[in-house]
């Protein structure tokens, strides 16, 4: 959309305070940098020599420290690529967000209206890994508050690909021959699946971008040239919702498009704000948490995605807090697991416990909450947890989501072995070993069981 920041057809009287905000909002090329606090304008570049507008920035850490780009010395600034973002058509027939709507939304996830998002929020989207690589199946992920969401989501699409079928198993090796096409079909599958179970099955919300701005910013109600410009697209059958998702995939896995954000907003109005706060407690009153600079998931975010219920906790049921008031855990076997292992996890604080619903889902998929860093962790064989003689040996694949990692970390668990064969395999990378974090989360659900990394260096 081209337009000018000043009009010289046009005094400064004429034109109010709002359109002087929504011309600003709406600039492509510049709404990002904007809409950034910690992005200070240094000097600008109409074009680089391949012809995408850049801009030179400096970026900080929100404590004044600028952040490092690359190798060597530390750059005073950077080229930071501002891409447009993927808007649809404002009359495709959705129900535009209105202020309520986006105050409630934004109190939902701050607690307030005056935070926005952070950066590393508004740039992550959903990314696949090279087709028919052997990371085909695998999504891209980055270190940062998005990192949780994403690999929640990367835990449903190896659900859609290893137990969607007749097939009650598919071979590992499946996951490797992938085409874009079938890795977008199984983004929209994944998304969608995880959004009608937020919505009990009986509805599920799209939330896009339109090139319309519905809300004006207020006193009290801070914009960000974003979720202003909403429109909700409800639907009654999972299919529809799928079908919706895949026609408009781009706003989900464009570089630019806010797609974890998106995603994440769909949720909730999936879920709807009357049931999220049903799904609460006094433990926990909004979704997000600062951390940073940034913001974090709290785990109802993961909860929500795991289980479609936005449960606070990760014990089984409900537990009565030394307030006296209702704590909520998870009431039911969810799809996919959750493992959790930290340092500063306490053992004896029974409400950081995972219970049984989660430690053992009906697909043998769990995301893995490891000192705060998210990963996956699957079994090929569905019938590893209704089966008790398939939990003698078998095997594990593990993915982190890093841009380093090149293949699945293949893992056998050994849940019978004897104790001197536990020592003679810890005595292989090396005296003193110590069991690694991974190893730890595996054992919060077989105890006392041996790992064999079969050749590669145990990490994480």
């Amino acid at each position: 959309m081209d337009m000018e920041v000043s009009d010289p057809e046009h005094s400064p009287q004429e034109l109010n305070l709002e359109e002087i905000t929504r011309k600003i909002l709406f600039l492509d090329k510049w709404r990002e940098l904007f809409s950034y606090p910690r992005l200070g304008t240094k000097n600008t570049t109409p074009q680089n020599p391949e012809g995408s507008h850049v801009l030179a920035v400096e970026i900080s850490d929100g404590a004044g420290r600028p952040q490092p780009k690359g190798q060597g010395h530390l750059p005073s600034s950077a080229l930071c690529s501002i891409p447009k973002t993927s808007i649809i058509s404002s009359t495709l027939g959705g129900s535009p967000i209105s202020l309520a709507m986006a105050t409630k939304l934004r109190q939902s996830l701050f607690g307030n209206t005056l935070h926005v998002f952070s950066y590393d929020w508004k740039r992550a989207y959903f990314k696949f890994r090279d087709p028919f690589s052997d990371l085909a199946f695998a999504l891209e992920v980055e270190k940062g508050g998005t990192q949780s969401i994403q690999m929640a989501v990367q835990g449903s699409i190896v659900q859609y690909l290893l137990f969607t079928g007749k097939e009650d198993d598919r071979s590992f090796h499946s996951l490797y021959e992938l085409s874009r096409l079938q890795q977008e079909r199984t983004l929209a599958a994944a998304l969608a699946g995880i959004l009608w179970a937020a919505g009990a099955a009986q509805k599920a919300t799209v939330c896009l971008v339109t090139e319309e701005t519905y809300v004006a910013p207020t006193p009290d109600y801070s914009g960000d040239g974003f979720t202003e410009r909403l429109q909700l697209f409800e639907f009654s059958e999972k299919g529809a919702t799928e079908k919706f998702i895949c026609d408009h995939l781009q706003c989900f896995k464009g570089e630019g498009s806010h797609g974890v954000i998106l995603f994440l907003y769909s949720l909730i109005f999936s879920r709807t704000i009357k049931r999220l706060r049903e799904d609460l407690d006094v433990t926990t009153t909004q979704l997000l948490r600062p951390h940073a600079g940034g913001f974090l998931c709290r785990q109802a975010v993961l909860n929500m995605i795991l289980t479609g219920r936005a449960s606070p906790h990760v014990f089984n049921g409900c537990d009565t807090g030394t307030s006296q008031e209702t704590l909520h855990g998870v009431l039911a076997r969810s799809d996919i697991g959750f493992l959790q292992w930290g340092k500063d996890t306490s053992v004896g604080d029974s409400l950081s416990q995972v219970g049984s619903m989660l430690k053992t889902p009906k697909f043998p998929i769990w995301l893995c909450d490891i000192n705060g860093n998210y990963s996956i962790l699957f079994c090929t064989n569905r019938q590893l947890l209704s089966d008790w003689k398939m939990e003698r040996l078998f095997d594990l694949f593990f993915y982190s989501g890093q841009p380093s990692q090149k293949k699945p970390v293949h893992l056998t668990v050994n849940t019978h072995s004897h104790h001197w064969e536990g020592n003679q395999h810890e005595d292989k990378y090396g005296p003193g070993r110590r069991f690694s974090p991974m190893e730890m989360a595996i054992r919060t659900k077989w105890r006392e069981a041996t790992i064999n990394w079969n050749g590669t260096i145990p990490f994480y």
